[in-house]
């Protein structure tokens, strides 16, 4: 018996030696053996041979994919994965005997196996087929999902160039009725009154190519450096039912198309120092470039051209910003970058602390997960020497047409304290700002006024399961003596928040204009009384603003995401109003917004989004007396982003 078992773990012996030595072969040839039918260390074993047998499966399974077994549409790749495009990296070795020197380390080949032993050709490999056979993935230069050197997933040149290529077509339409002017001349003779049929039509087309050029190692640390050139093709057309809403020129007609090419953005940024052995850094951009100086865009949310200085401290738990934006002047249509100067200063310096309630006293579970921030803005809209600036239509719109408007300089600097995370189970936003300087000749008071107005807002949430209930506060000083060297109304630089509803609220989403200004700006929620907020002056006597609203955010499918908003608002002050308007009496009542909106993205990802969203203004007693009309007024949109 003893002897039986020594011949018997000889022979055991010597078939692993045979194994270990064609192990070897299969891997001079490229091929890696597949890891099915391994058997995990905690598996019990059934029998004294399992290791061997295991073995030899992996083996049989291997010599199944062996080059002078299969045709060629099946031989292992000598390619890597994804589309890697050219290397131009060569090889400083010569190929020895069982070694191939491969020194670019992102084009590696990897060896293509049947893991189920299906046994199917290679072109049915495709994204719907891969999941049960094959495990890895041939790219096309077309294919954004997969790993591409179009996308920044392998270098372009050396081992740590990479370019990033990105391109967008966003489409949106919307059909809107807002108060509409009918101009010196309507457009049916039966009309009356300052504001005639309020249905349009907007059409919006953008083009956008983004390239972007990064050098280092960036999955782990900042890169050394970047440059980014983004030049976009706007096409845009609005119909209207009145003349005076498209060109101060009636004979242009109720329609207009027109399209714009800019370039957006071209910026370069340089890594300047590592401050840290954690990767904190200090960093310069210089050029067209995008900011957001809080976490709603309150005060300023724009793409313009500067320079700007940032980095981090503790491991990333501290991030700064120093920023200079000479602006420029925007198209009026399009509302993108031109190369005329603007003859604005903007200074913005922040400072973010990550985990800033991490307070012993506090419950561990209030301690992670909320980021304070203090900011620092200075707006010199330098405009004092200036002529009269009428927009690409004709409107005048430097200064604000209204009561004694001269050309006129703007120094004002905001101090805010902002924050934004969770504390414990509540979701929690919060923004402070007071705004202090001086206009030198305000067009509303007629005369030179000091600046000192304030603004804050709060949003609470709390996620139930696949829920997210929302209450939003915000609350924007107003003027109270319109007339007298102060100006109290709380106006921003170049504001975009995304609050109470952002882009799918009545109120916030559409410029309603009133007697060559706009009661409320696009994209802004502050009744500031200015013609344009691209092209305008901010003006800071105006009514101010209270803002009530309760959201809900419902994840209805992993794709499909619903948003519900309900708003109630009223000014602080009507006295702006009244003098503008001459007309005593004005309700603070300013009417309900409510909207719902849709976000589809049918592949979980940014590749292709549908938004739609549809918003119903109901008109409060304010309202009714300033637009003579107690109609219900509305909005509805879609728009289509594709991205590769």
């Amino acid at each position: 018996m003893e002897g039986h078992t020594l011949s018997r773990l000889g022979t055991t012996l010597r078939r692993r030696e045979w194994l270990a030595r064609l192990l070897c072969l299969t891997c001079a040839v490229g091929v890696a053996p597949t890891s099915s039918g391994t058997q995990s260390e905690d598996a019990p074993t059934t029998k004294p041979n399992a290791a061997v047998d295991a073995t030899e499966d992996r083996i049989k399974l291997s010599l199944r994919f062996q080059p002078d077994t299969l045709d060629d549409s099946r031989k292992p790749p000598t390619d890597p994965l994804g589309f890697a495009g050219p290397s131009s990296v060569r090889p400083r070795a010569e190929p020895t005997e069982g070694f191939l020197p491969i020194e670019d380390r992102w084009r590696v080949g990897f060896p293509r196996y049947d893991r189920l032993g299906r046994r199917q050709p290679l072109d049915r490999v495709t994204m719907g087929a891969i999941s049960g056979n094959y495990q890895y993935v041939e790219g096309r230069w077309y294919d954004p999902y997969n790993q591409n050197v179009l996308k920044g997933d392998y270098p372009i040149f050396g081992q740590n160039t990479f370019m990033n290529l990105t391109l967008i077509s966003d489409t949106t339409y919307e059909y809107r009725r807002v108060p509409t002017a009918s101009g010196e001349s309507t457009a049916r003779a039966d009309r009356r009154g300052f504001f005639g049929h309020p249905q349009q039509n907007v059409l919006t087309q953008n083009f956008i190519l983004q390239f972007e050029l990064l050098h280092g190692s960036t999955a782990f640390k900042p890169f050394d450096w970047k440059v980014r050139i983004t030049p976009v093709l706007n096409v845009n057309y609005l119909g209207t039912e009145e003349f005076g809403a498209v060109n101060i020129d009636v004979r242009k007609g109720r329609f207009r198309r027109s399209k714009d090419f800019a370039l957006q953005e071209f910026f370069f940024e340089k890594k300047l120092a590592d401050v840290s052995p954690h990767y904190d850094f200090v960093s310069l951009r210089i050029g067209r470039q995008p900011f957001v100086s809080d976490f709603r865009g309150f005060i300023f949310n724009d793409v313009n051209q500067g320079v700007r200085l940032f980095g981090s401290s503790e491991s990333n738990r501290r991030q700064w910003n120093l920023v200079y934006f000479y602006q420029a002047e925007k198209d009026s249509n399009s509302e993108l970058n031109t190369f005329d100067a603007r003859h604005q200063h903007v200074v913005v310096a922040n400072y973010y602390i990550q985990d800033s309630l991490d307070f012993e006293f506090l419950p561990p579970t209030w301690r992670k997960g909320f980021t304070t921030q203090f900011s620092f803005h200075y707006n010199y809209d330098d405009q004092g020497a200036e002529k009269l600036h009428f927009d690409k239509n004709g409107f005048l719109v430097r200064p604000d047409p209204i009561g004694s408007f001269t050309p006129h300089d703007v120094k004002v600097a905001y101090i805010g304290w902002a924050g934004d995370g969770h504390i414990g189970r509540l979701n929690l936003t919060h923004a402070a700002y007071w705004a202090l300087g001086r206009d030198d000749f305000n067009a509303l008071a007629g005369q030179r006024v000091t600046i000192n107005a304030q603004m804050a807002a709060v949003e609470a949430s709390i996620d139930v399961d696949w829920l997210r209930l929302r209450a939003s506060f915000l609350w924007a000083s107003g003027d109270r003596k319109p007339q007298d060297r102060k100006a109290r109304g709380f106006d921003a630089i170049f504001d975009n928040p995304n609050f109470a509803g952002g882009p799918f609220g009545f109120w916030n989403r559409q410029a309603i204009r009133l007697l060559g200004v706009n009661l409320v700006n696009r994209n802004s929620l502050l009744p500031d009384l200015t013609a344009s907020k691209t092209e305008g002056q901010a003006n800071f006597v105006n009514p101010g603003l209270f803002l009530v609203n309760f959201g809900l955010d419902a994840e209805l499918t992993p794709k499909l995401k619903a948003i519900f908003n309900a708003s109630y608002l009223w000014f602080a002050h009507t006295e702006p109003l009244e003098l503008f308007l001459q007309q005593p009496g004005i309700s603070r009542e300013i009417g309900a917004d409510l909207s719902v909106g849709l976000v589809y993205r049918p592949y979980l990802n940014n590749n292709v989004i549908f938004n739609a969203g549809v918003a119903v203004f109901l008109p409060g007693e304010g309202f009714e007396q300033i637009y003579e009309s107690d109609k219900m007024l509305y909005a509805a949109f879609t728009s289509f982003t594709l991205r590769f």
